[in-house]
């Protein structure tokens, strides 16, 4: 008998300590997942482009015949839109079968009540059709993002910045009006009624219009 159980309880012993040392090497990666969650980088700012194409596909759902308004930046608390990137964008769409419109928005994080990360669909509206202030854009001449539309109206504007450092960027979005017929963003340092400055960027070709 003890010949048989001395094998027997070796062989229990070797695979019990196997079993916590197993246990033992788990540990770290248990860790893992929230060591994981600590280093991860922060939400980037993002381009008008990056935030238009899942507003689109989604605006695209809701009606097929829908026309592309124009797109706007906008704040979102806890970050600083630089650069023509922002933390959230909002699009707006119309449809002439539904005769309505709504702005879609796109942002890079959820900060509740109303902010949520991604593409988020708008409430349909009541939509008379386009007008001369707010034409329809064809997505494809889209060419020109908004960090390539900002450098190009930064430069621009770089003689009064140096005279104005204290103006910051107020707003910043693309549209088309009639009295440019083209796709044009709009680009506002300050507050335009009071000595803001604002340049206009062609979204086809890049070129700073003139006033």
């Amino acid at each position: 008998m003890r010949s048989v159980f001395k094998p027997w309880a070796v062989s229990a012993m070797a695979v019990a300590v196997l079993f916590c040392a197993g246990c033992s090497q788990s540990t770290p990666a248990g860790d893992a997942p929230g060591a994981a969650k600590q280093s991860a980088a922060p939400p980037q700012l993002v381009s008008a482009k990056t935030a238009f194409w899942p507003m689109n596909r989604a605006a695209m759902a809701w009606s097929p015949d829908v026309l592309f308004l124009g797109i706007t930046a906008k704040d979102v608390p806890g970050f600083t839109n630089e650069a023509g990137k922002a933390a959230m964008w909002q699009a707006t769409f119309g449809s002439p079968h539904l005769r309505k419109y709504r702005i879609d928005s796109y942002a890079i994080a959820t900060v509740l009540p109303d902010i949520h990360k991604g593409p988020v669909a708008g409430l349909g509206l009541t939509w008379g059709g386009a007008t001369r202030d707010a034409m329809p854009i064809d997505p494809s001449t889209f060419n020109v993002d908004s960090d390539a539309a900002y450098a190009a109206a930064a430069t621009d504007a770089a003689d009064w910045l140096k005279k104005n450092p204290d103006k910051k960027l107020s707003s910043m979005g693309l549209g088309n009006a009639y009295k440019f017929q083209k796709p044009v963003w709009y680009v506002v340092w300050g507050d335009q009624k009071s000595g803001g400055y604002i340049a206009y960027v062609d979204a086809i070709t890049g070129k700073v219009l003139k006033k």
